[in-house]
């Protein structure tokens, strides 16, 4: 099974923007995340096309189950 967290922030033009990370651990816990967007907030190394992330939003983990056929 493949977990995808979505972390989506406000940027400073005031725009929802969303950051998603495949192959995260299916235990990650509340704190991991808020510690990790904080830290993508103080590092402030991505810039989108709606500017920087300057607050959390919200934040989500995807479980995805894929099976496959031999045929």
């Amino acid at each position: 099974m493949e977990h995808t967290l979505s972390m989506t922030f406000l940027t400073d033009t005031g725009v929802k923007s969303t950051l998603s990370i495949n192959g995260v651990k299916e235990d990650i816990t509340k704190e991991e995340v808020n510690s990790l967007m904080d830290l993508i907030l103080v590092k402030n190394i991505f810039q989108t096309k709606a500017g920087h992330f300057t607050h959390k939003e919200s934040a989500q983990l995807t479980a995805k189950t894929v099976t496959k056929f031999d045929i």
